[in-house]
Parts: C-alpha cells; sequence; structure tokens
C-alpha cells in the first residue's frame, strides 16, 4: 500500500512537471507482458500524452493511480517507465 502511495505521489510529481511526456532511460520490455483477464485496446502515445491522462481516458471515473499500474503491468513496464510519441501501450478497454 505504502508503495502505491508512494508511486502515485512520484507520478502526480512528474505529471505536475510535464516530464511524462518524455521517456527517460528505461525500454520497453517486450515478451514481459502479463495477460489481463479484461478487455484491452491498443493506443499510439501522442506528444504531450501521459501515463495519467491515458489512464484518466481509459478509464473514466476510476482511480487514476490504479489504472496507469494496470498499463504498466499489462506492457510488462517498470513502474518509473515515462511514455514517449509513437510508443504503442495496452490499455484496459471499457
Amino acid at each position: 500500500m505504502v508503495v502505491l502511495f508512494v508511486a502515485g505521489v512520484v507520478l502526480l510529481a512528474l505529471w505536475g512537471t510535464g516530464a511524462l511526456s518524455a521517456r527517460a532511460g528505461g525500454k520497453e520490455r517486450p515478451g514481459r507482458p502479463v495477460p489481463d483477464a479484461q478487455r484491452t485496446a491498443s493506443v499510439v502515445v501522442r506528444p504531450g500524452d501521459t501515463l495519467w491522462g491515458i489512464a484518466q481516458q481509459a478509464e473514466p471515473g476510476a482511480d487514476p493511480r490504479r489504472t496507469v499500474q494496470r498499463i504498466l503491468k499489462l506492457n510488462g513496464l517498470p513502474d518509473d517507465t515515462l511514455v514517449q510519441p509513437g510508443q504503442r501501450l495496452r490499455v484496459p478497454a471499457g
């Protein structure tokens, strides 16, 4: 629970500074995505997109912190991932 809280605070801080619009160091790790029982959709990150914003669009009304964690898990990405334009992500679909 503490880890989720800290991750949420860090994501909020990065989102507030606009830092989530670039990717710092981490590369996608193909072959590590975790299957999800629910339907997913594929989105391509556009300039200015953030994980937080993508999460809000994917599951409106849901807690964006949880949705961000699901997106990271679906794509086999580490918690400190930052997205970049052109990157394709699997996201939860309605």
